[in-house]
């Protein structure tokens, strides 16, 4: 049987960010509390923003 890895949207979102007192990483985004319910429900996060460190070099170009 094969299994896939499943990539959440989280490991690969602008807003995953490293908390250095905590040391873990959390979600920056603000959302309120009806978005926080519809994420947790169907894994479709409102506040996802692909982190692409090198769009702004595309940009550039």
């Amino acid at each position: 049987m094969n299994k896939k890895k499943v990539v959440s949207s989280c490991d690969i979102c602008a807003n995953f960010a490293y908390n250095e007192e905590f040391e873990t990483y959390e979600c920056m985004a603000s959302m309120d509390e009806d978005e926080v319910v519809s994420f947790l429900q169907t894994k479709n996060c409102p506040a996802f923003r692909l982190d692409d460190e090198y769009g702004v070099v595309r940009k550039q170009n």
